[in-house]
């Protein structure tokens, strides 16, 4: 009889389990930025609409701005929204112009860019990118409002843009072409060969250097790990727009994995 009773307990217990509704939900997100004519009130319209179908969070652009940053946050949380700082990491227009990539052409991204004129590319080989970013997030960790840091363009120049583009630009990307190849700074160079023993510079054809894909890969994995561990130290956490992958596209496309 104590037998049948388990039993009959246990099959009462696994159909409970198959009828109980799923305990995760896939949580839905909407990505705004600051306008010219941005207020409080413009921001509770907007956000107010965005909770009302359905969002759970936004990832809103408001620069580098601390106060416009903490006057969304806020309207967020009110509308009962996480609220991620949607901030741009590698792409920045007014910095040292050293501090910038170089292509395989030896050009810097601060004088000619590639695609469009915004892509002016930071090299993720150089200190003072990383203490400016770090400082820079950290700052906007500081924030009480602020649940995530959000990181965008954490990653190099598109070498290969997604094929639904290559129409717009007039482009047939069936190799990598060496305007949007970063990065090839002294720095970058001289780092390469003292790890590999290989000097880029002298190979053929780079895109086929494995070594040379995976180096540019950690150098963004390695400056992620210091965004993060600023931010984390903060009691915040970190989200980020990225390509798909890690070992599909992303690693091949933009050297992001």
């Amino acid at each position: 009889m104590k037998k049948v009773f388990i039993a009959l307990a246990a099959v009462a217990l696994l159909a409970t389990a198959c009828s109980k509704a799923p305990d995760t939900k896939v949580k839905v997100y909407g990505w705004q930025g600051e306008g010219g004519n941005t207020t409080e009130e413009t921001l509770q319209a907007d956000f107010s609409k965005w909770k009302s179908h359905g969002l759970d969070g936004m990832c809103y652009n408001a620069g580098h701005d601390l106060q416009k940053i903490q006057r969304a946050a806020k309207v967020a949380h009110a509308n009962g929204m996480e609220y991620h700082a949607w901030i741009p990491a590698m792409l920045q227009g007014d910095m040292d112009s050293t501090l910038y990539a170089v292509n395989r052409k030896g050009e810097s991204a601060y004088n000619v860019q590639a695609y469009v004129p915004y892509y002016k590319c930071l090299c993720p080989n150089q200190e003072g990118i990383a203490e400016f970013l770090t400082d820079l997030y950290g700052k906007v960790a500081d924030i009480p409002e602020v649940d995530y840091v959000h990181l965008d363009y954490i990653r190099y120049v598109d070498v290969i843009l997604a094929k639904g583009l290559w129409g717009k630009y007039g482009l047939v990307m069936n190799e990598e072409y060496p305007t949007a190849d970063y990065c090839y700074c002294d720095k970058c160079v001289a780092d390469f060969k003292a790890a590999t023993g290989i000097d880029i510079k002298s190979v053929e054809d780079p895109s086929k250097c494995e070594e040379w894909a995976q180096f540019r890969c950690d150098l963004i994995t390695k400056l992620v790990d210091r965004i993060a561990d600023t931010v984390h130290a903060k009691g915040k956490k970190v989200s980020a727009a990225v390509f798909p992958g890690p070992d599909s596209h992303a690693k091949w496309m933009v050297r992001q994995e």
